[in-house]
């Protein structure tokens, strides 16, 4: 995924990085995303979290309404992505 390096993505992730404020982290979704795109992506986290606790797809679905597609997109990346899910799911566990 170099290629989605851009000096765009790059000052994207310079600002998500330098945000200290979850209000202002929040603001900015809300600027940049449709209010559905922010669940969505917000469900694909949970859908992670539930995986990596070893739950089955059917009770994935069940529970947050996902397709078994993107479970199945989730769980792809869970397990031969760049680790971003890992790195989310270490945050969370530290809450």
């Amino acid at each position: 995924m170099e290629s989605m390096r851009t000096p765009e993505v790059e000052q994207l992730l310079d600002v998500f990085c330098k945000m200290r404020d979850k209000d202002d982290v929040y603001a900015l979704l809300i600027d940049l995303f449709t209010v559905r795109e922010i669940k969505e992506t917000s469900k694909r986290l949970v859908v992670a979290k539930m995986l990596y606790d070893g739950k089955p797809y059917s009770f994935i679905e069940e529970n947050t309404g996902v397709s078994a597609a993107t479970i199945a997109r989730v769980s792809k990346c869970l397990n031969y992505g760049e680790g971003g899910y890992h790195a989310a799911l270490r945050i969370l566990r530290e809450e």
